[in-house]
């Protein structure tokens, strides 16, 4: 055999494992556990952005790429379960949004990378060590804006000068819901407004809160981000309309569903971003590498609809200001 022959055949052998190594980690099914706080069709508006950001980065689902997805129907005592079903599919990444459920990742699967999404205050409550070095196997977006509580406020004085009390709804199973609960309470001083607090945790809570509300008779209500709302959207809308009740809202979904109008991050434009960094997990990196991220789009959602329904007139001003304006 000639020298040239021998050193291109073992150039050959050399490169063959090589290039079978390459395709199979090409060829490989990375698997991504989803974990909702509601349900599929109440957070299809969130998952499709995730989705298409996924796309975008050439993930193609059943090809490269599973998707397994666990719901826990607006019931956080299901965390820890459905945690479990998703590690015991050995998924590569967890993603979910919100606090509670970005804790309970936290704590039920810490060798698994968790790439959470809109948390309010992922240093305070302990996900991470910092926003800029999380430390740890947690990484991802926080929604964390405290003036929009003050603006959220000011918006319905705006559009309800009379307004004098205002309702809030806040569930104290998120940790951050209480220095969200506090924020309001200052902001409502400063605009002259009294607040009737009412914390809750379930849909049965919320309903003694509706009587509590019928009782007192506030002028308006502000119902705070936490997935608790967005799972039960129907339920609060349809009793702010039976009421005649203004309402500002965290999520533009109840607006959506009927609500007045809504005031917070572009949760789905999180949704999309948070593709990237699993995608950046997926080739290598690690989470505590990633810092966290801060919400980059706001908007602002009003139902002129609805407004008219409650005999108001939404003015100029607001609807200069509005990324959407219903109909």
């Amino acid at each position: 055999m000639r020298r040239r022959e021998f050193i291109t055949l073992i150039g050959g052998a050399v490169a063959w494992p090589l290039a079978v190594r390459a395709q199979q980690q090409a060829q490989r099914m990375w698997r991504i556990g989803f974990l909702g706080n509601s349900t599929a069709a109440l957070e299809a508006n969130l998952i499709e952005p995730f989705r298409e950001g996924l796309r975008e980065l050439g993930y193609v689902e059943d090809q490269n790429v599973v998707i397994v997805y666990r719901w826990a129907e607006g019931n956080y005592a299901r965390f820890p379960e459905l945690i479990g079903e998703l590690v015991g599919m050995n998924v590569d990444v967890i993603v979910t949004a919100g606090t509670p459920s970005a804790l309970a990742v936290k704590q039920s699967a810490p060798s698994t990378p968790l790439v959470m999404i809109a948390v309010g205050d992922p240093v305070g409550s302990g996900l991470v060590e910092s926003l800029a070095r999380p430390g740890g196997n947690v990484t991802g977006f926080t929604s964390i804006a405290p003036e929009l509580e003050g603006k959220r406020l000011e918006l319905l004085r705006e559009v309800v000068p009379s307004v004098a009390t205002v309702a809030i709804l806040w569930n104290p199973a998120n940790p951050y819901m209480a220095s969200s609960e506090r924020e309001v309470h200052v902001a409502a001083e400063a605009l002259h407004m009294k607040v009737l607090s009412l914390p809750v945790r379930t849909l049965q809570e919320i309903e003694s809160a509706f009587g509590l509300m019928e009782r007192e008779r506030p002028s308006a209500f502000n119902v705070l981000a936490d997935r608790l709302f967005l799972h039960n959207r129907a339920r609060i809308v349809e009793f702010a309309l039976s009421h005649s009740l203004p309402g500002v809202h965290a999520y533009r979904e109840l607006v959506l569903s009927g609500g007045l109008m809504s005031c917070g991050p572009n949760y789905a434009d999180m949704h999309k971003r948070a593709a990237m960094y699993v995608d950046k997990i997926l080739k290598g990196t690690k989470p505590a590498e990633l810092p966290v991220q801060a919400p980059t789009r706001f908007e602002l959602v009003v139902n002129v609809k609805t407004a008219k329904a409650l005999g108001l007139t939404m003015p100029p001003t607001v609807l200069a200001r509005a990324d959407e304006v219903i109909e």
